[in-house]
């Protein structure tokens, strides 16, 4: 039998908030915090949000150059190492990952170039993807294996696996793991539109219809943030979760972006991730659904037909914040984490169901472009 993991601390900023007291506080208001800037709808960071990252930034002269991804992730990485009490530890591996990575200065450099020719020193070092999780290393002050990656919007989950697979190995006995996303930037944005995935700026009430199988238009909005985890191997008694099971699969792409109308990826990770536990034991599932009318009736499809009779209750957190790309999938976890906390379940308004009176067990969902699915089980117990 493997040995469990915990989740022993969780961490994020995002359009919801800094703190976890201020996230759950806005999960259970009936708003969403997405806006309109230049015409298009993006879900942004809060100010007093953004002031916690200014503040970060001009804390070290170094952290001038960075990112807004970086110091997303750097500032997630400090709260969730604090909590877990590993602040005085070197020896915890890491590994975060993004879908665009270091988007916003990239873009920044690349205008600079086609107006001068030439680009500046910073410009290779500040937007590798290694840069992320190499800077938080060297915050931290770590001495464990630090790794970068990016697999799209399922990346973050990724990265839970990854980290689960080095603790098991026995080369690490405690592993950070996350993603980090600032993709409100004009290239990003209209590289999604260039999809036809994006929300019109027409659309009202809630411009992201996650979760609404009767929307005709394609409604993902893209949303900035980070959230970290730190997993310890065993069952620690200051767990806020354990992951009771993990499945990932990928499809054969047929289309660069590609899922199968049935969901097939979803279909084998949710199954993995499974494994002996009965789906009925299954309370909630914390959907990856972007709002895109074929990529939430393909994982709909998957549901039904992993789960049968016995749907669980559904929901996600797109509705509130947009689509936030490789930091999604934590993002999503620690919505799971709260839901099992609190014994609440955040309701769809456009979604007709039963609720669960008691959560026990949630499945947490991701998936990226050409069908990159991960499946987490998260157990109370």
């Amino acid at each position: 039998m493997q040995s469990p993991i915990s989740i022993i601390a969780i961490s994020s900023i995002s359009p919801l908030g800094h703190t976890l007291e201020e996230v759950w506080k806005h999960y259970k208001t009936p708003n969403h915090y997405i806006t309109k800037k230049n015409g298009h709808f993006v879900s942004e960071l809060s100010e007093r949000s953004k002031l916690e990252i200014e503040t970060l930034k001009i804390s070290n002269s170094k952290y001038k150059s960075l990112d807004s991804s970086v110091l997303f992730a750097i500032y997630c990485a400090r709260n969730a190492v604090d909590k877990a009490r590993w602040a005085n530890l070197d020896d915890f591996g890491i590994n975060i990952g993004s879908s665009r990575g270091a988007t916003g200065l990239f873009e920044q450099y690349h205008k600079d170039f086609l107006v001068h020719n030439k680009t500046k020193p910073l410009s290779s070092p500040t937007t590798t993807l290694g840069n992320i999780s190499s800077w938080v290393a060297n915050d931290l002050i770590t001495k464990g294996p630090e790794i970068s990656h990016s697999i799209t919007c399922s990346t973050a989950l990724h990265a839970m696996l990854n980290g689960i697979a080095w603790l098991r190995s026995g080369m690490c006995n405690r592993f950070l793991v996350g993603g980090s996303e600032a993709p409100l930037t004009p290239f990003t944005i209209a590289q999604m539109q260039a999809l036809k995935i994006y929300a019109k700026p027409t659309e009202t009430l809630f411009p992201c219809k996650a979760l609404d199988f009767n929307k005709t238009t394609n409604t993902m909005v893209l949303g900035e943030g980070a959230a970290m985890a730190c997993l310890e191997i065993g069952k620690s008694p200051n767990a806020l979760a354990y992951i009771e099971g993990v499945g990932y699969a990928t499809e054969v792409l047929k289309h660069n972006v590609s899922l199968s109308a049935n969901g097939d990826c979803f279909v084998k990770s949710m199954a993995m991730a499974l494994g002996s536990i009965s789906p009925n034991d299954i309370d909630v599932i914390v959907t990856h659904t972007p709002g895109t009318i074929k990529g939430d009736l393909a994982e709909y499809n998957a549901i039904k037909k992993v789960f049968s009779n016995h749907i669980p209750a559904l929901t996600t957190n797109k509705l509130k914040i947009g689509h936030s790309l490789g930091a999604s999938g934590l993002l999503s976890v620690e919505m799971a984490i709260l839901m099992l906390k609190h014994q609440y379940t955040i309701s769809i308004p456009h979604l007709s169901q039963t609720l669960p009176k008691t959560i026990s067990k949630i499945m947490v969902n991701a998936v990226g472009f050409g069908g990159n699915a991960v499946s987490i089980l998260l157990s109370k117990y």
